[in-house]
């Protein structure tokens, strides 16, 4: 039975894609008597004819990527593209470096490890970037302590 007149009248009707027009397989004979638009029209308000539902992209698979990079996962070097400093450019880089820095600073002096005098020194030599870590800055000032007990 052919039906391609029916369902490209159903199609303008419906707005819809020749695809997405649906004919109920067991009111198939009655369709196929539609000759008019009115009949077609009559078809759909009984529901013998329909349009399907719009088929839309899955994010099942985006969603599952997702949750990987939000464990960690997923950032690799082979993932990586632009030079180290488009991830985390230098400013930001020296910005924790020397927060991190000031704060372990701070701690010695509230701790009076260090007076006043050492601690504007060490700021500076903070600032001028000579310690690479906190573990530099503690090791460089217990040399400077003892340093002074000895001399």
């Amino acid at each position: 039975m052919n039906l391609t007149t029916q369902k490209r009248l159903a199609a303008e009707i419906l707005n819809v894609g020749i695809n997405r027009v649906w004919i109920d397989p067991e009111r198939i004979e009655d369709v196929s008597k539609a000759i008019t638009r009115d009949d077609i029209k009559y078809y759909i308000a009984n529901g013998a004819i329909a349009s399907r539902e719009k088929v839309g992209i899955s994010r099942g698979r985006f969603k599952e990527r997702l949750a990987q990079k939000e464990k960690g996962r997923r950032k690799g070097y082979g993932r990586r593209s632009g030079k180290k400093g488009a991830r985390t450019p230098k400013k930001e880089a020296w910005m924790k470096k020397v927060r991190a820095l000031r704060d372990e600073l701070r701690k010695m002096k509230n701790e009076k490890k260090i007076d006043e005098s050492m601690y504007r020194k060490f700021y500076r030599q903070i600032k001028g970037n000579l310690f690479h870590s906190r573990r530099h800055l503690r090791e460089h000032t217990e040399k400077e302590i003892e340093g002074q007990k000895d001399g």
